[in-house]
């Protein structure tokens, strides 16, 4: 169940967060192309050296939505309807108030209690769509880089399989070490949020169907006891509702952040004649710096 009075509290204490993020990243992007390409995902794509159809010699190093960026679009959509599909105006309190036993209403308890059991098990539909997806994770793993200086990675790859020794990390692992840590540095509030929202063993369990639900209290079957990852027996449906809304006004606000850079090089293309300069850094064929120009379509508001 989602409530507006909520979302709207965490809105109000985050959107500083992610505005001192866009000014950072802005400020301090090692070349002024950076974020633009974390905006058009620049990436490394060694297959077009097998592509056979054209004799043109073509560069690895391309931009564009490409599968992940998609994916993420289909499952934008999804979490846009269901949100407007299932938004309260009820203050949580009110709600809260109304699940309380009473041995008079019984009946109408079970019936709260299990409407609630099935939006919870949506929302964790939504909740793996948010911290698995690719393009949530890369974006954000550009975007810390950038805010402390670092340029933007061309080379970056999620690892899928453990023989793989060139992907930056894992899921969890880059969400974890490489994002959620470093925004502990420079944004202690984002860190925070982030921290309170991403739970990789409630992710786990979800992912894995590894949960129970009875009455207002969710079982997590992959506790285990003395361990520093998996150390949460269980939380209660309050606790979903903190973790939820924690993570869907994150997405909403990384959603709002790309629209904002968006603009920011809308503008700088409308005063360069729809022109900008972006730095690739090379591994293929060597280790090199190239500088390639790219054309924006006001129109159609993308780059090539």
């Amino acid at each position: 169940m989602v409530f507006q009075e909520v979302l709207n509290k965490k809105r109000r204490k985050l959107i500083p967060e992610f505005d001192k993020l866009l000014e950072l990243c802005y400020n301090n992007q090692t070349h002024p192309g950076d974020l633009l390409l974390m905006h058009q995902n620049g990436y490394y794509y060694p297959e077009v050296h097998n592509w056979t159809h054209t004799s043109e010699k073509l560069s690895p190093y391309v931009m564009g939505p490409d599968n992940e960026g998609h994916s993420e679009q289909t499952h934008y959509d999804f979490i846009g309807r269901y949100i407007n599909s299932n938004l309260l105006t009820q203050p949580l309190s009110d709600y809260l108030n109304s699940v309380k036993f009473d041995s008079n209403t019984t009946e109408e308890l079970k019936k709260l209690e299990d409407d609630e059991a099935y939006s919870i098990q949506n929302e964790m539909l939504i909740y793996l769509k948010i911290w698995e997806s690719d393009a949530f994770i890369k974006s954000l793993y550009q975007l810390a880089r950038i805010a402390i200086g670092e340029s933007y990675d061309w080379h970056f790859k999620i690892k899928e399989s453990p023989n793989d020794k060139t992907a930056t990390g894992t899921r969890g692992e880059i969400l974890r070490k490489q994002i959620i840590d470093k925004f502990k540095l420079i944004l202690p509030n984002l860190f925070n949020s982030f921290d309170a929202a991403y739970k990789a063993q409630i992710r786990n369990a979800i992912a894995h169907s590894q949960y129970i639900i009875l009455g207002r209290t969710i079982t997590l079957n992959n506790y285990k006891k003395g361990s520093d990852y998996n150390n949460l027996p269980s939380i209660s449906f309050d606790k979903w509702t903190e973790v939820f809304h924690e993570t869907i006004i994150l997405h909403f606000l990384y959603n709002k952040l790309l629209a904002k850079v968006l603009n920011i090089y809308d503008q700088i293309a409308s005063q360069n004649n729809n022109f900008f300069q972006i730095r690739i850094n090379r591994e293929d064929p060597i280790i090199s710096t190239e500088y390639r120009q790219v054309k924006y379509d006001p129109i159609f508001k993308y780059w090539r």
